[in-house]
């Protein structure tokens, strides 16, 4: 075997199976294939698949990774010695590769597949479900709990919200909203849920006063009596009138001096106002007082120069308490947060467990506590401890500190040497790269990182196997034209070097011959918003000389000029290591922005204007879907017919297809009339559409709303109409529609108004999952692109982006706090924004690392509006780190900008360009064609229906209804009562009747149920209803005395012996034949047909046909010689 590479040696060696292991990954590193490799090397060891834990942090990434292990084993399953034995050396095996080693490696497909529970390859959320349903009552959890998604937890919260507000607890309620209104009110909520741990214990005032340096005995009264004194209100006074008399500054600061009526905080906010510098000055201290600044200095040499002592010191009392008085307003606001959140959280927690529900927080924090409840932990440790030997925990930087609490807790046995299997190698293998985090709004802290991998290897140092710690630093992504700017970017000694967290060690590029480029495209400057705007233009809609717009326009023109023209790109050929030129095609192309915001839209708007195939955005808002819009209209009309808006909408949507004209037609002069009054009167010119609304109509008060929604779109074919007009892209909300559809109807009683209330409440955002094998644009956030990769990866969205805070809370080790305004927070808070703000200025450096690295081969930066003045923009950032690469001046759509090459970019050689031309397809005529009718299948033959009398002659008064209906009753009665408790049979008969809908009167029940019991009771009977008799079984098959025709029917009894296999139907007919000979001849064409076909699948079985006579509870076998030709009889008539 070749020596390794030393890319290949380094993911060889992370991969050991036999040792802990600590990775640091950058970016297209093939992290992926060592945690495969692991997995595979570890079953090769013998490892059962079902101790191998694999925790990943999306569903997506554990698909994938399930993906490739199982196409590499179910791969070996089917290998030759020779290849597999080379394939298994490439691995890292060391160990000799005999015939025993190749079979055992030809099983593990198998293995892997049959696992009790599968191979468990989840995320963390769903290996905690997994858990609390393991262990239920030790987790205080219902056994059938459901995962609650972030709507229904919104709605929940509503729900509670008015509860609360009905009882006596409302004035929490009316605190809050003195603070924020109703939409403010469901973010606060889920704030307070994501921080909900915080408030769990409640908070005393005295710890709320203390967190912001307070005195607790501190209150606005005790406030202001320092302050306001008597003499300062006669000082005030002397101010108001000498102002009145200065300039208009003073006139105007008199003025609001005046408004002064008594001590309050509100009073000293007024006072800081007028004596002390604000937070923009430049000159002088921040909220420091204004000493010879105020009032002006005419005033101040002149009437009110006696009193500048005294207000000099009102200054100082009113600067040395500003703090004093923001951190009051801080802390009662606060207190009213966890005032509410005392009344709110524990009802919201009553709620869900009545309901069975669990989101997914609960997930985690329910599993954290069943693991460290020290009642419980040690027992569940122990039984979980004996299902998992091996840890594999992947994209470790985006797990949260509570998340690692819940790892920590499975892995400290692995180094207790107490666990269930103590005797047996263990190990923990983590891989991540802070560089890479980038979910903080998720609970994940690249802190916890560094500090777990210090914690496991502090753990493990006393082992036998210490943690292994080693990176991976070769990309087999990008090529070196990328890395190097990356390196430029993010490398500790660059200019403007980002921020702790986003710098790593050098990259290196794995396919060191590929050639790459980076472009940077001039910065268009930002354009103002006219303001003569024309009022027929839509308030929301940007001119078309916007800045954005035109950014958009110039990057959808150049991607089809770069197709249109066939411009190259380097692609591999095959895995050899070089690489030939071929054209571009729209499947290259990833465009990345920050934010779905204004230029998103206008980049997926341009390349739909330039005709260009596009994905169309990766998230949508349900409610706003054009063809969601429409149904959700017609839904409205079939709720409340005298909808005239909703009507002209859907008569004007694709399901109907009506033009301004034709709408404007019926509508006008129609009075007070309804419009669906005088639609319903056209039916001349529209008969159809009247026919179709009638029928919803109809079926509105009868059908779930999903059954309606299917309806309208399979039946009267909406789907098709809304594609037709919409695009393809239209089908996921359809589909999206229909599945809140099926939702609503799992939590709630279905109504049509009922989910017309539900979906006006929702906000619904859907994943849009690219067709990775279609050949179009793809435009998403840099967060919904991590783990993606593409060839021309283009940044537009690289202009000034002002940090801010999202969270309505500003969170600490020890509390949390509701956020004021930032002119208004104490130093604490002012420290809290801070430390907030740095790190989301970290994170958003490390953004800026994923959105580069998922280029290839080809980056494109461009950016419009402002700059930042701080150069902490993203384009100014990329704009000296390609000025550091020496890049060559280069004209693009924008202007003259700069391009960093590397390798060679020659032409598209001539049989690729052949190999991209669309091929011209030339149908086959019969693709023109009307498919011919499918022929009629004949419907099969029932036995009872094969002609012959059924029953003798009887001078019973019966007539032909009452003698079916008793034997339907006798025939349900045998059906049911054998499978249940004998004492059971005399009372629970009737029952059973009632609710086959074959109730019996008074005078006929005793009779009716003496028989069946008299059947059901006779010893020689027992058999054909005991265990091994098979009720009601269904026959089909073809009979040769019925010209092979196709027959179907039910047999009452089937009961199949050692060597015989009995048929027996059952017969309520009043008069009994006295032998087999004189059974009428209907019947014995029913059992022959019921013989022949069972007989093909027994066929080395006696086949006993026989009729059960349950008036006499005799059983008569039927003679194979009496049915032999009872096909060739008269009155056979098919």
């Amino acid at each position: 075997m070749s020596a390794r590479d030393p890319a290949s040696a380094r993911q060889l060696a992370a991969a050991r199976p036999e040792i802990s292991t600590w990775l640091s990954a950058n970016a297209g590193s093939g992290k992926t294939k060592v945690l495969t490799d692991r997995v595979a090397r570890l079953l090769l060891k013998g490892v059962l698949p079902e101790h191998i834990l694999c925790l990943t942090y999306t569903k997506a990434a554990a698909s994938e990774m399930q993906n490739r292990l199982f196409e590499r084993l179910g791969a070996w399953s089917m290998r030759a010695d020779a290849a597999l034995r080379d394939e298994l050396q490439h691995l890292g095996l060391e160990t000799e590769l005999d015939a025993a080693m190749l079979r055992q490696a030809r099983t593990l497909f198998a293995r892997a597949i049959e696992a009790p529970g599968g191979l468990k390859i989840q995320t963390i959320h769903s290996f905690c479900a997994a858990l609390l349903r393991r262990f239920p009552l030790e987790a205080g959890v219902s056994p059938q709990f459901h995962e609650m998604d972030e709507r229904a937890s919104r709605l929940l919260a509503g729900t509670i919200l008015d509860d609360i507000s009905a009882s006596d607890q409302q004035s929490v309620i009316g605190a809050v909203a003195a603070y924020c209104n109703e939409t403010d009110v469901m973010d606060l909520i889920a704030s307070v849920l994501k921080h909900r741990q915080l408030f769990a214990k409640g908070s005393a005032k005295a710890e709320i006063w203390g967190r912001l340096n307070l005195p607790v005995t501190l209150t606005a009264e005790a406030l202001c009596a320092g302050v306001f004194t008597k003499d300062v209100w006669s000082l005030i006074g002397t101010l108001v009138n000498v102002l009145s008399t200065g300039s208009p500054t003073d006139q105007r600061n008199g003025e609001k001096l005046a408004k002064l009526s008594g001590p309050s905080l509100e009073a000293l906010g007024l006072l800081e106002q007028l004596l002390l510098w604000g937070e923009g000055t430049t000159k002088n201290t921040p909220f420091s007082a204004k000493i010879d600044a105020f009032p002006t200095k005419a005033l101040r040499d002149g009437a009110l120069q006696p009193h500048l002592p005294a207000l000099h010191a009102l200054m100082a009392r009113v600067e040395d308490t500003r703090d004093q008085r923001l951190g009051l307003l801080a802390a009662e606001k606060t207190a009213v947060l966890y005032a509410f959140a005392a009344v709110f959280l524990p009802a919201y927690e009553r709620e869900k467990q009545a309901r069975g529900w669990l989101d997914f927080d609960d997930l985690i924090l329910k599993a954290r506590g069943l693991l460290t409840d020290q009642a419980l932990a040690d027992w569940v440790l122990y039984r979980l401890d004996g299902g998992i030997d091996h840890i594999l925990v992947d994209e470790a930087q985006d797990t949260s500190p509570i998340q690692w609490q819940v790892i920590e807790k499975l892995a400290q046995e692995f180094t207790s040497g107490q666990g269930a299997r103590s005797n047996r190698g263990r190990t923990i293998f983590v891989v991540g790269d802070k560089k890479q985090s980038i979910y903080s709004f998720q609970g994940a802290d690249p802190a916890e990182f560094d500090r777990m991998k210090a914690d496991f290897a502090a753990r493990l140092k006393p082992t036998d196997t210490p943690l292994f710690d080693t990176s991976l630093a070769h990309s087999f992504r990008s090529s070196s034209a990328i890395l190097a700017l990356v390196d430029q970017l993010f490398a500790p000694a660059a200019p403007n070097a980002p921020a702790a967290g986003a710098v790593g060690e050098q990259h290196l590029a794995f396919k060191t011959k590929m050639p790459g480029r980076v472009d940077l495209w001039p910065a268009l400057e930002a354009v103002e918003k006219q303001k003569d705007r024309s009022w027929e233009r839509p308030v929301d809609l940007p001119d078309q000389d916007n800045h954005l717009v035109q950014l958009a326009r110039y990057i959808a023109e150049e991607i089809d000029h770069m197709i249109t023209q066939k411009v190259a790109i380097p692609e591999e050929i095959g895995k050899t290591g070089h690489y030939h030129m071929r054209p571009v095609r729209a499947a290259d192309f990833l465009i990345l922005v920050q934010r779905r915001s204004d230029l998103f839209q206008e980049i997926i708007r341009a390349c739909k204007a330039q005709n260009l195939p596009i994905a169309g955005a990766d998230r949508l808002k349900l409610g706003a879907e054009m063809a969601v819009k429409d149904l959700l209209a017609l839904l409205a009309f079939l709720a409340t017919p005298e909808d005239d808006l909703s009507l002209a909408v859907v008569l004007k949507s694709p399901l109907v297809g009506w033009d301004e004209q034709t709408l404007f037609s019926l509508a006008q002069g129609r009075g007070r009339k309804f419009l669906w009054q005088v639609l319903r009167a056209a039916t001349d010119q529209h008969g159809r559409l009247i026919a179709m609304l009638n029928d919803l109509l109809l079926q509105a008060d009868f059908l779930r709303p999903y059954e309606l929604l299917e309806r309208v779109l399979t039946h009267y074919a909406g789907r098709k109409l809304l594609l037709g007009r919409l695009g393809q892209e239209a089908e996921d909300g359809l589909n999206a529609l229909l599945g809140q559809a099926m939702a609503y109807e799992r939590s709630e009683v279905p109504s049509l108004t009922g989910f017309l209330v539900w979906m006006q409440s929702d906000g619904l955002e859907i994943k849009r999952q690219a067709d990775q094998d279609g050949n179009q644009i793809r435009v998403m956030t840099v967060h919904g692109a991590k783990g993606l990769e593409s060839p021309i990866v283009i940044l537009p969205d690289t202009a000034k982006r002002d940090a801010r805070l999202r969270d309505d809370l500003l969170v600490a080790p020890d509390g949390a706090f509701w956020k004021v305004p930032r002119a208004e927070m104490p130093p604490r808070l002012r420290e809290l924004r801070e430390r907030k703000l740095r790190a989301e200025e970290e994170e958003r450096d490390r953004l800026l690392y994923v959105a580069i690295t998922r280029a290839e081969k080809w980056l494109i930066v461009a950016a419009a509006g402002d700059l930042a003045a701080d150069q902490r923009s993203w384009y100014q950032k990329i704009s000296l780190g390609v000025e550091a690469l020496a890049a060559q001046s280069q004209r693009f759509p924008t202007g003259m900008g700069r391009r960093f090459d590397y390798g060679v970019w020659g032409p598209c050689s001539a049989e690729l360009e052949e190999e991209q031309s669309a091929p011209s397809l030339a149908l086959e005529s019969f693709f023109n064609e009307v498919a011919p009718p499918v022929p009629a299948q004949p419907k099969p033959l029932s036995p009872s229906d094969l002609g012959g009398e059924k029953s003798l002659h009887s001078d019973a008064e019966e007539t032909d209804e009452d003698a079916k209906l008793r034997g339907l009753q006798i025939h349900k009665l045998l059906e049911v009562l054998p499978s249940l408790d004998s004492s059971l049979w005399p009372d629970i008969s009737s029952k059973i009747l009632d609710q086959a809908g074959l109730p019996a009167s008074a005078e006929t029940f005793e009779a009716l149920k003496a028989e069946v019991l008299g059947v059901l009771k006779a010893p020689d009977l027992q058999f054909l209803f005991g265990p091994d008799a098979l009720a009601e079984v269904a026959l089909s098959g073809r009979v040769a005395g019925l010209e092979n025709q196709q027959i179907y029917g039910i047999i009452d009894r089937l009961v199949v012996q050692e060597a015989a296999v009995w048929l027996v139907d059952f017969k309520s007919n009043a008069q009994v034949p006295e032998s087999p000979a004189d059974v009428p001849l209907g019947l014995l064409r029913q059992m022959a047909a019921y013989a022949e076909v069972i007989a093909r699948t027994y066929p080395d079985h006696q086949i006993i046909p026989a009729l059960l006579w349950t008036k006499q509870a005799r059983l008569m076998p039927l003679p194979d010689a009496l049915l032999a030709n009872v096909f060739s009889e008269p009155s056979l008539d098919l």
